[in-house]
């Protein structure tokens, strides 16, 4: 028999969550009160996925506030890549997520911090500055929401009837990969009560956790995109599966715990046509 492995100490967990919550929530003022008039805007993988300077300067205050206070730790973020380190703790970070909606004064996009220990995130902080609002989870910890009302625990939904869930997803920058994403899409649409895309995968996570939307999926995702969202609906009792490795599983699925069987039967089966 393999050895149990020895548990975080809770101790360097709720330093990590600090940490995260406190660079997700100085990039997520940032980026909410130094927005410029006239962004300047560049292309990525395609002319729909886009960047701004933003983008960069925020990942910049991360970076700058992360290691700071952690020198020897890695960082994997979307716009500067990897950067290695000598501990075995790796931030994960997504300094704006949901860049479009950003672009276009849609308030919903946000600040995504994941850490990792060993390869298993561990800690997580969505901040989403224009909804007021603060997504933490600690491993084993559970997941809780900040904001001027206060903290609360976050549990996902009890619905038990997929046709009775609200769904909400998201759809690829490249034309293609959305035709397939769409097509999959009108599989379930008719199975569940309604359907949200919100535009920012984290907070897609984060609504599932607070029983906002009973599930969210969306294929094709990065690891930026979840590390945080995906821990904290998991803390949060939902059904997580794909986000270990997101690039290459056929789908990033968080449910509710009572319809997780059937929406997962559903999702397979379209994904396959």
């Amino acid at each position: 028999m393999s050895p149990t492995p020895t548990p975080p100490d809770t101790a360097l967990l709720d330093e990590l969550v600090a940490l995260a919550r406190a660079a997700a929530e100085a990039a997520g003022a940032f980026l909410r009160d130094e927005r410029p008039r006239d962004l300047q805007v560049t292309a990525k993988s395609s002319p729909t996925d886009v960047v701004t300077q933003m983008d960069r300067a925020a990942e910049e205050h991360l970076i700058a506030t992360i290691l700071g206070a952690r020198p020897g730790d890695g960082i994997l973020g979307e716009e500067g890549g990897e950067r290695h380190g000598s501990s075995p703790v790796r931030w994960v970070i997504d300094p704006l997520d949901g860049t479009t909606n950003y672009l276009y004064g849609i308030p919903l996009w946000s600040v995504s911090v994941g850490v990792e220990l060993d390869g298993e995130v561990v800690a997580g902080v969505v901040c989403a500055p224009e909804m007021g609002s603060t997504y933490l989870a600690r491993l084993g910890g559970g997941a809780w929401a900040e904001s001027r009302h206060g903290s609360r625990a976050l549990r996902a939904s009890a619905v038990t009837d997929l046709a009775l869930s609200l769904l909400s997803t998201g759809f690829g920058y490249d034309s293609e990969q959305r035709r397939r994403q769409a097509e999959s899409l009108v599989a379930v649409a008719p199975r569940v009560r309604d359907v949200r895309r919100l535009g920012s995968a984290a907070i897609d996570l984060c609504w599932v956790a607070a029983g906002l939307t009973d599930a969210y999926v969306e294929s094709r995702l990065n690891p930026w995109d979840v590390a945080a969202g995906a821990l904290i609906a998991q803390e949060a009792g939902a059904v997580v599966l794909g986000a270990r490795d997101p690039q290459t599983a056929p789908f990033v699925m968080a449910s509710a715990p009572g319809i997780a069987d059937q929406l997962q039967t559903l999702l397979m089966a379209s994904s396959t046509r």
